[in-house]
């Protein structure tokens, strides 16, 4: 039975992964940080399931911050794989905690690195990084020989985490692969992200909790995909017998007005009635429209996403309309 590490396993990515991972028969080891010890929501189905948490499916208390704990659990698991899904990956977040970001994001990486090379370098690693590493670009469509331009803490860290997975793999050959993930939405995403913000205040406004849906700048257009399918091409990445880096995306652009407009006629709302601009939710900068071509990873393995953004749109407002309906206030 392969082992998997899956650091940041409460999130969106690290839940689907393990989802994924254990449908293929790993035991899978989540790392948990104590401030999302409270947010269990994503893999709450596994903790109750009798008969895969604590067979299949474990918990280690760990964090980015402490290599420590890292080098710990690393020693004591002896994964055959690890996932790093544990960041600060919240672009508005990221100029307002610049530290932080930069620490977390971008030179953990190299700690968990140099720990794989250090207690075992055949561990195979996946790094996920992010279409904001390209930032203002003058390319049209994005793949991975595109020059990265960062326009935010968070990318300029991302960039960190590009570099120091491709340093691993070159300088000691270590199979170490990082993934240039477009915007990738689902049910599990975090409610302080844009579309969870969209689809849970839908949700609320046609349950009568709430009237209006405060946004920023919704003419910025962006390549949505679903993170489930996001994920298994992160697992197929690990399965290649030579690392490398890929782009991940739909190669579809549509609209943050289009989003929302998709989201309330799934709860025949219309989105005029409800919808206000608050600017204080404007970034300091702006990315162009950012567009991936991800030929070389279907060249590899076939990545070709089947989740379009109308049927991601809907599973989301549904979702979340069912989590509304189930809470009194």
């Amino acid at each position: 039975m392969k082992k998997a590490l899956i650091l940041g396993v409460t999130g969106q990515d690290g839940s689907y992964l393990a989802d994924i991972l254990l449908e293929k028969g790993y035991a899978v080891y989540g790392m948990v940080r104590r401030s999302a010890t409270g947010n269990t929501r994503n893999i709450r189905h596994l903790l109750d399931d009798e008969e895969i948490f604590g067979s299949r499916f474990f918990v280690k208390r760990g964090d980015l911050a402490d290599p420590v704990s890292l080098h710990r659990i690393i020693e004591e698991v002896e994964p055959d794989e690890i996932y790093n899904e544990a960041d600060q990956d919240h672009v508005s977040w990221s100029f307002d905690i610049v530290g932080y970001s930069a620490d977390i994001t971008g030179a953990a990486v190299g700690r968990v690195l140099e720990i794989i090379r250090q207690v075992n370098p055949k561990i195979r690693f996946f790094q996920p990084c992010s279409s904001n590493m390209f930032g203002l670009t003058e390319a049209r469509v994005q793949n991975e020989e595109t020059p990265f331009n960062p326009q935010s803490t968070y990318a300029v860290s991302k960039v960190t985490a590009y570099y120091f997975t491709r340093y691993y793999r070159q300088a000691f050959g270590m199979h170490a692969s990082a993934a240039i993930l477009y915007n990738h939405e689902s049910p599990r995403r975090a409610i302080e992200y844009l579309s969870r913000k969209v689809s849970n205040g839908i949700a609320r406004i046609k349950l009568g909790k709430q009237r209006k849906l405060a946004l920023g700048d919704t003419s910025a257009k962006i390549d949505w995909g679903h993170a489930r399918e996001y994920m298994e091409a992160a697992w197929a990445m690990l399965q290649q017998p030579t690392a490398d880096d890929y782009v991940i995306a739909t190669g579809e652009v549509h609209s943050v007005q289009d989003f929302v407009e998709l989201a309330f006629r799934c709860a025949g709302l219309n989105s005029v009635d409800h919808v206000v601009q608050d600017r204080s939710l404007l970034r300091p900068t702006k990315t162009s429209t950012l567009v991936g071509d991800a030929s070389k990873a279907k060249a590899a393995f076939g990545f070709a996403p089947k989740i379009r953004l109308p049927d991601l749109v809907k599973a989301m407002v549904e979702a979340d309309m069912a989590l509304e309906s189930g809470r009194s206030t």
